[in-house]
């Protein structure tokens, strides 16, 4: 009998690894649902669909389409992504700090362990800008002013990469802005544009063109390199602040996928990631590129977590 159960297990066992086999083979076996935590047109609905371009010619027969699932800063799609079936036909992007910001307020219904991180692609760094007559010419005098008094600052959002960004400033400084939570960044243009507000932090992407116009400054750039597109901004750091920051953007499935198919899920955005085309489109459209494996992604986001954490410890929201 026990010969006989033992038989049983084997044969059991090797259907399984053959089923899974064949499974992965096949894979994929219908349309790949990719779920977009922003309205159709942004800049990650955008960076989805390049990526569907290049990913198409690694994947020739298959079909991906693009879920939009906008509000609440990004949470519900985060958390459709998380609880998505796991036969790995729907994955997501995601951005910081947004994906981390709702775990740390204890809003989300995810954790960063919901996921299997495919990687990142983009970044997007963050920057401080004025109204283009503003006698504010660096972040020298900048910081001075806010000292003198809180300056209007505007952010997008509470627990967004600006605000992070804007509370970084203070605890470096000593300064405290008058930060004013925006509906996004076509407010805080608005409002730059219009000389409604002291200052903004916000995404380099949002305002570069502005800058280059004359109708708006950014004086400096939270990254420790300058941009290319942008030579003569100095970064914070050089200007004797720092502070560093950007948003990023990336690639995740819900955890639980089997092995194969996420090796191979992980395998086509590698490819993607190098691909000439798309990264020549991605340099057309002001796209700035930050190619991360899953793990290296993961851990950044782990230490983002952990230090918006503190933020969030010291002023809750």
């Amino acid at each position: 009998m026990r010969k006989v159960m033992t038989l049983v297990l084997a044969l059991s066992l090797a259907l399984s690894l053959s089923f899974s086999t064949a499974f992965a083979k096949e894979y994929p076996s219908k349309p790949i649902k990719i779920i977009v935590p922003s309205k159709a047109g942004g800049s990650t609905d955008t960076g989805a669909r390049l990526f569907i371009k290049a990913a198409k010619k690694y994947w020739p027969d298959a079909k991906f389409v693009i879920k939009n699932v906008p509000g609440s800063g990004g949470q519900k799609g985060f958390e459709e992504i998380a609880k998505a079936r796991k036969d790995g036909h729907t994955i997501g992007m995601i951005f910081t700090t947004q994906v981390v910001a709702h775990v740390v307020a204890k809003r989300a219904r995810y954790t960063l362990d919901s996921f299997h991180v495919m990687g990142n692609v983009m970044q997007d760094p963050l920057i401080v800008a004025v109204p283009k007559d503003s006698p504010i010419k660096d972040m020298g005098a900048f910081i001075k002013e806010a000292k003198a008094r809180a300056l209007t600052t505007a952010v997008n959002g509470i627990g967004s990469d600006d605000f992070i960004a804007a509370k970084k400033l203070e605890r470096q400084t000593g300064v405290t802005f008058n930060l004013l939570p925006t509906k996004g960044s076509t407010e805080q243009k608005a409002m730059i544009l219009g000389g409604h507000v002291d200052a903004s932090v916000m995404n380099l992407s949002q305002l570069q063109a502005q800058h280059k116009a004359g109708t708006a400054r950014i004086i400096a750039i939270l990254d420790e390199n300058r941009s290319e597109i942008l030579p003569n901004v100095k970064t914070a750091a050089e200007q004797g602040f720092p502070v560093n920051m950007t948003a990023t953007r990336g690639f995740v499935a819900p955890a639980g996928v089997k092995k194969e198919i996420l090796a191979k899920l992980d395998d086509l955005l590698a490819k993607v990631q190098k691909d000439e085309e798309f990264i020549a489109e991605c340099t057309k459209d002001v796209f700035f590129l930050l190619p991360m494996n899953g793990v290296d992604y993961l851990s950044y986001l782990t230490d983002l977590q952990a230090e918006t954490q503190t933020f969030y410890d010291k002023n809750p929201w």
